[in-house]
């Protein structure tokens, strides 16, 4: 009871590496599109918002499903990758895929809420006084929204470190390649015993997502605390 195997350990490291990586991967594109709708007059918005939002209403099978076709090797753009010597279907990459695609809309809702909080009126005077678009968003959009920035990559993080059903199609499921912590205790569930070794999984990915959420609580405290004291 409560004991972690060599297997064990490695989709508990692999998990944290997935979960890691697609949401830094995700930061810069997250921003943008957030920013984009929000400050942007465009054509088609609400398209390119159903399009961001989409992995949250489908099964996350569906989205590996589709994964599996934009990627694997009968696909164009997967052909492509296998010219250039990329192999992305059953690898860390497609587990790291998986979870930047489903953790995504999470990321640009949270940022969107943050950037539509900011007054508007600021951005207003920056312009009046000439200030270029690219000095607007790294001196005001940028800092005035750090904290939904944060919030953001906290909860796609932790719906990377728990992501299933899109990984078990597009990377499937092997020992020390592509097994997360969600494929481990879903095999110790379909093994008669397995059920101590399930249990003990689920409350490390408890735990991990607990020290993530509360780390991030701690980090906005104290810059609010900070600013506060500040000023």
């Amino acid at each position: 009871m409560f004991e972690l195997s060599a297997n064990d350990y490695q989709a508990i490291w692999l998990s944290a590496q997935v979960a890691t990586l697609a949401t830094l991967l995700a930061l810069p594109a997250g921003f943008a599109i957030a920013a984009l709708l929000v400050f942007v007059r465009l054509p088609g918005k609400a398209l390119l918002e159903g399009l961001v939002n989409l992995p949250l209403v489908l099964p996350p099978v569906v989205v590996g499903y589709l994964l599996l076709l934009l990627v694997g090797q009968d696909s164009w753009f997967g052909g492509l990758l296998n010219t250039l010597g990329i192999r992305v279907i059953f690898t860390w990459k497609a587990a790291v895929l998986a979870a930047l695609v489903v953790g995504f809309p999470l990321l640009v809702r949270s940022l969107r809420i943050g950037m539509e909080s900011i007054d508007k009126d600021l951005l207003a005077a920056a312009r009046t006084l000439g200030a270029p678009w690219h000095d607007q968003l790294f001196t005001m959009i940028l800092p005035l929204s750090w904290r939904s920035l944060l919030a953001g990559a906290t909860l796609m993080f932790a719906r990377g470190l728990g992501e299933f059903g899109a990984t078990i199609m597009i990377a499937g499921n092997i020992a020390g390649s592509t097994r997360t912590i969600p494929l481990a205790i879903y095999d110790y569930a379909a093994v008669p015993g397995g059920d101590s070794q399930a249990l003990t999984l689920c409350l490390v990915a408890i735990g991990l997502s607990l020290c993530v959420l509360l780390g991030s609580e701690r980090l906005v405290g104290r810059r609010r605390a900070g600013t506060e004291k500040s000023s």
